[in-house]
């Protein structure tokens, strides 16, 4: 295992928030993954994970049945049908998003099964384990459930809204995964996109987010740009991880961001002010341990 010196180098988070209390003796934030007990990480569980091959490496996905249960069994499905594989992403916008699933290539294909109904937004009592950050710039509040960014409206307007629903929604920050669509909005069929920027103001609440990339972000950086690409970067394969050979499992388990390690964490890390003001949700990196080694990748 690397040293805490190499971890604070990779993660750049050691450097102590103007807000945090001046303890010479105060954990920095690699020394609080080291110490972080075997409880406050989880396994992946390889029903409800994609591994994504691309030329530059694997990318892993976890999904989010519990946000849109109908677009990750059409995800699943398709994967299972070998649908993705030799597909390119054949929009990909810099600061924007990467798109593909798309047979034909041009972003008017799809698959040969029914349009999906949107799933932009869940019930905040019907999904378990979001943990409240604080707010933020855009949204009355801010977290995570299980590694997912999710913003919220205010519990309190249940009281007031006529259908008694207070919405929760997936953020749609770098490494969360979207599904296309045309201008309706239950036109969603096989295209997907991974978010390579921040775009919550123009996609939350109006696409469809079904999961987030666990591990290797950095390879899905690496996608040629353009629209389309001069030289569209191949999806090689994408798998379940359920469906794949025990010896080739990714070796990861994630930090429970409904941890009390993972809030301390980012309150030294200096990503949550004393007020409960959010800096940058998209900008929170989940800890992960891959094979044996803390990482930080968004």
């Amino acid at each position: 295992m690397r040293s805490i010196t190499s971890i604070c180098i990779a993660m750049a988070l050691c450097v102590t928030p103007a807000f945090a209390d001046d303890d010479d003796d105060a954990p920095t934030p690699a020394e609080i993954l080291l110490a972080a007990p075997a409880e406050v990480w989880r396994d992946l569980d390889p029903e409800n994970t994609l591994y994504m091959d691309l030329p530059a490496g694997r990318v892993v996905i976890e999904l989010r049945p519990d946000f849109a249960p109908i677009h990750v069994a059409r995800i699943k499905e398709l994967t299972r049908e070998g649908f993705y594989n030799g597909l390119n992403f054949h929009r990909v916008i810099e600061g924007f998003m990467a798109q593909g699933g798309d047979p034909k290539g041009d972003g008017t294909g799809g698959s040969d099964k029914p349009s999906l109904q949107p799933e932009f937004f869940r019930d905040t009592k019907d999904v378990t384990g979001f943990v409240e950050l604080g707010r933020d710039r855009i949204s009355a509040r801010v977290g995570f459930i299980d590694g997912m960014p999710v913003g919220a409206q205010p519990e309190g307007l249940r009281a007031f809204k006529t259908d008694r629903a207070v919405q929760l929604w997936p953020l749609h920050c770098p490494g969360v995964m979207s599904m296309a669509r045309a201008a309706d909005v239950a036109s969603a069929n096989s295209q997907f996109f991974l978010m390579i920027g921040d775009s919550r103001t123009d996609l939350d609440r109006r696409y469809t987010g079904w999961g987030w990339i666990v591990d290797g972000f950095d390879a899905s950086r690496r996608i040629v740009r353009g629209e389309p690409p001069s030289r569209p970067t191949p999806i090689m394969r994408v798998r379940v991880m359920a469906d794949v050979p025990a010896d080739d499992h990714e070796k990861i388990t994630v930090m429970r961001t409904d941890s009390d390690t993972f809030s301390e964490y980012l309150r030294v890390a200096g990503e949550v002010d004393e007020t409960g003001y959010v800096k940058d949700i998209c900008d929170i990196r989940v800890p992960i341990y891959n094979d044996g080694i803390i990482e930080n990748e968004r």
